[in-house]
């Protein structure tokens, strides 16, 4: 099965960022692409908590993602936006994976469960759960011969997501991101390998890269990374692009055999241990 990353550089303008996925959602359709996977943050890139009120829609209804559908039934393959913005009744916001299957109908939604919160030497307090309201459920979907488990970004840096979603199945773990340039280069490529490794599955990573209106830059390098850890496709610039990758189930069951970690793992006591 082939699979595509799609790395953006999106902006304020939710229109103009569905314009630039349209041809890159072509380019990974005519490659053969059974399923592409987009960045976090792929319909806008808010500069600040005002613009962001000021352009996301309501779920029900939203108008680039009835494209997106669109989008995925013209080309006949799963379509997977990392994540937009959705309102909530509390005045924040989910920051919420949608996948669409060959049909155009949604298959399955995912909230980000995990927000960073920050002190940061030398920068103001960083603390996404002002703007945002984390998920609460882990999430995973069938994916042709795959099983797709869900994150988005900051998930990375918690196993205990990745171990949860192999348990209950899945084989591919999508990842879209939007890594600052400093973070990307000192973790991005060892903590996804880490989640391949530890739980023998795919990871595919759709990042962010470039310079954004918002002021921000993203690291890019988009990624797939094989159940055995090693880096099979690479994008390695901070522009946008396409990245195809050819994946297989079986190489999910013979890393799982050689190294049972998911059914070797036992429950242990230990202080201040959460459920």
């Amino acid at each position: 099965m082939k699979i595509a990353a799609i790395q953006m550089c999106s902006g304020l303008d939710p229109a103009a960022n569905l314009a630039a996925l349209e041809p890159l959602l072509a380019d990974a359709a005519a490659r053969g692409a059974r399923y592409a996977l987009t960045p976090e943050v792929t319909m806008i890139f808010p500069e600040n908590r005002d613009q962001l009120k000021s352009v996301a829609a309501p779920f029900e209804g939203h108008p680039q993602l009835a494209a997106v559908g669109g989008l995925a039934k013209q080309h006949g393959m799963h379509v997977h936006i990392g994540s937009l913005p959705i309102p909530l009744e509390d005045g924040r916001f989910a920051n919420r994976s949608v996948l669409f299957g060959p049909d155009g109908a949604q298959r399955a939604t995912y909230d980000k469960i995990h927000l960073f919160d920050a002190d940061i030497a030398g920068l103001n307090a960083y603390r996404e759960s002002a703007t945002y309201k984390g998920g609460d459920s882990a999430v995973i979907a069938p994916l042709d011969e795959f099983t797709l488990g869900f994150s988005i970004c900051y998930d990375m840096r918690f196993p205990r997501l990745y171990n949860a979603l192999a348990n209950a199945g899945a084989s591919l773990m999508a990842v879209p991101a939007a890594f600052t340039v400093p973070t990307g280069q000192a973790h991005w490529h060892v903590l996804l390998r880490a989640r391949a490794i530890e739980t023998g599955s795919y990871v595919i990573a759709a990042a962010q890269g470039g310079s954004h209106a918002n002021g921000r830059a993203t690291y890019g390098h988009s990624l797939v990374i094989d159940p055995w850890g090693k880096i099979i496709a690479e994008l390695d610039q901070d522009r946008p692009g396409v990245l195809v990758a050819e994946i297989d189930p079986a190489a999910v069951t013979e890393a799982r055999r050689r190294v049972p970690a998911l059914v070797n793992a036992r429950d242990f006591a230990a202080p201040g241990l959460r459920d």
